[in-house]
């Protein structure tokens, strides 16, 4: 399991809305492409109905794969949704928890990123990599990302204060 604490110092709202616009800060790496034809631009679907919405990927020949769906979303406080790789058989499932927390004047987020134990370390998503390397290469990928929000943020508070 991967587990990342960042605390980004600005209003919670910020933070949660730059998360679910992952399209915009998703840092894509070679390592972890959801298909062959990745990488394309990564959203949120809302709920429709039934359905509880969902994470995926909009490829550039316009097809849409689904990553997983949302299983659980309480802005500003927690967001689960499960993570797929095309390549995954049915007994292959990793799942993301996202966190966040007021702590002072900043906003802790944390990411767990858990599963990759049920993904064999020959599988093609694995590289043949131990779990702790796969795990590594993973968070260091999230903390790209998690990065790239609060350039967002700071960006964008920059320019639009409260």
């Amino acid at each position: 399991m991967a587990s990342f604490a960042p605390a980004l110092a600005y209003p919670l709202r910020r933070v949660e809305r730059r998360t679910q616009e992952i399209g915009d800060w998703w840092i894509d790496t070679p390592t972890f492409r959801f298909t062959p034809r990745s990488p394309g631009t990564l959203a949120f679907e809302p709920p429709a109905g039934d359905a509880p919405g969902r994470l995926v990927e909009r490829l550039p020949n316009g097809k849409v794969f689904e990553i997983g769906p949302v299983r659980d979303w309480r802005p500003g406080e927690r967001l689960v949704v499960s993570w797929r790789q095309a390549t995954f058989g049915p007994d292959h499932a990793t799942e993301v928890e996202v966190r966040f927390e007021r702590v002072g004047g900043e906003t802790r987020v944390t990411v767990e990123h858990r599963g990759w134990d049920s993904v064999p370390q020959e599988h093609v998503a694995r590289h043949g990599f131990p779990l702790i390397r796969t795990n590594q290469l993973q968070g260091d990928q999230w903390r790209a990302g998690l990065d790239r929000i609060r350039i967002r943020v700071s960006t964008f508070a920059t320019t639009n204060p409260d």
